[in-house]
């Protein structure tokens, strides 16, 4: 296998230059509902894909929590983007769990890793839009031929991807399943209806009789382990995206502000700049967007080290439960924050701050909108009962065996 040389500086340059490029269509792109498909092709020129991979296979060594930094930015320049990686980030840090570089590559990996290389990326496909929590994607064998079959909902990213990773049942047996997206049998629309998040793609994928690789299909993706490190990735992406977009509502606000030149409710020229109430607005913004960074950053610090941890063998599973605990932890914290300062920003003008032109509402509504992921109150509950008892909730994914409630996440 061919290595490729990345030099940082250079590699941290063009991702900078990309963001200039990305913000400075954003709104425009929400507001006419154009999807990024531009924009991905631009960030796998980057080498997006495979940052995550060791240097030996070809890719840019990034640690996890630089990442979840770059994530961040990425939200900040457009908050769509920073959130339709989540399925991809997540995919490859399974492969990395699994201990991908630490021994001879499998057939499988190597295959990966060369699709990662050339920039192939990943969506997500797990939920279906049902009236109960009913798993109806299935995988069939026809002539000795695997094929998937089902129709999923809330795909983030899949109607960008060439590969789309989903859960299904083979049999009565929930499985974990990655399907090539550029085949006829698979097919993805933009008919998210949800009022934040335009350009996730996050409608709905369909699958008709799409063929699978034996190799692309996961027995052990359910394991009560396997959940303490999904848990850690899926929602850290959530929360930088939030961190990001609290970044830009900061942006927004100051920009706003500074050339107006009236302060509604006083006649002549009295900047808003220079009116204490407004800065307290502003000064708020502030506080809130570092916090936001650092609490998420913070965490993943400590995700880093454990998932370098279980990389390398040192560490299972389970030993990322109270990373998982510190996530569910800020879960409480970032989210409203960055809701109350985006309601507050509007203090900063009268009417015509909530102007279409200026759309600063789009803050709120992304966030909103990412925040009703694995809803908070739930967390919430997990966490108390385990300070008082030591022990988190039983939960588990349709389609899955029950879980003992001493071990799961």
């Amino acid at each position: 296998m061919t290595t490729t040389i990345h030099d940082p500086a250079t590699d941290r340059a063009a991702f900078d230059a990309f963001l200039d490029r990305l913000r400075a269509g954003a709104c425009d792109r929400e507001a006419n509902r154009t999807l990024l498909h531009a924009e991905i092709e631009e960030l796998r020129a980057l080498g997006f894909a495979s940052w995550r991979l060791p240097p030996e296979l070809g890719g840019a060594g990034l640690g996890f929590e630089e990442l979840i930094a770059r994530v961040i930015d990425l939200a900040a320049a457009d908050a769509s983007l920073g959130h339709l990686v989540r399925g991809h980030v997540a995919f490859v840090e399974q492969l990395l769990a699994d201990g991908l570089g630490t021994r001879p590559l499998t057939e499988r990996e190597r295959r990966w890793v060369a699709r990662l290389n050339r920039g192939e990326f990943v969506g997500n496909a797990q939920s279906e839009r049902q009236e109960t929590a009913v798993l109806s994607t299935r995988l069939d064998t026809d002539g000795g031929v695997l094929r998937l079959t089902g129709t999923k909902y809330y795909t983030t990213g899949s109607i960008y991807a060439d590969w789309i990773h989903l859960a299904a049942l083979d049999g009565d047996e929930r499985v974990a399943v990655t399907v090539d997206a550029r085949q006829p049998g698979v097919r993805s629309i933009d008919d998210w209806d949800g009022f934040g998040q335009l350009l996730t793609g996050s409608g709905t994928t369909t699958f008709d009789g799409a063929l699978v690789d034996p190799e692309d299909v996961e027995r052990s993706a359910g394991t009560p382990g396997a959940w303490n490190h999904l848990g850690v990735v899926f929602q850290l992406v959530l929360l930088a995206a939030i961190a990001g977009i609290a970044r830009t509502a900061l942006d927004d606000a100051v920009a706003y502000v500074r050339p107006r030149r009236r302060t509604f409710g006083f006649a002549g020229e009295t900047p808003p700049r220079e009116d204490p109430l407004v800065q307290q607005v502003v000064g708020r913004l502030s506080s809130v967007a570092l916090s936001a960074r650092e609490l998420v950053l913070g965490v993943a610090r400590r995700a880093d080290a454990a998932l370098e941890g279980l990389r390398a063998g040192r560490l299972g599973p389970d030993d990322l439960q109270p990373v998982l605990l510190d996530v569910y932890r800020i879960q409480q914290v970032v989210p409203p924050l960055v809701l109350d300062a985006t309601t507050e920003l509007f203090e900063v003008g009268g009417a015509s701050a909530v102007s279409r032109t200026t759309a600063l509402d789009r803050h709120w509504r992304n966030v909103r909108t990412i925040a009703s992921h694995n809803p908070a109150a739930q967390r919430a509950r997990a966490l108390g009962q385990f300070e008082l008892l030591g022990t988190l909730p039983a939960w588990s994914a349709p389609g899955a065996p029950a879980r003992d409630p001493e071990t799961t996440s």
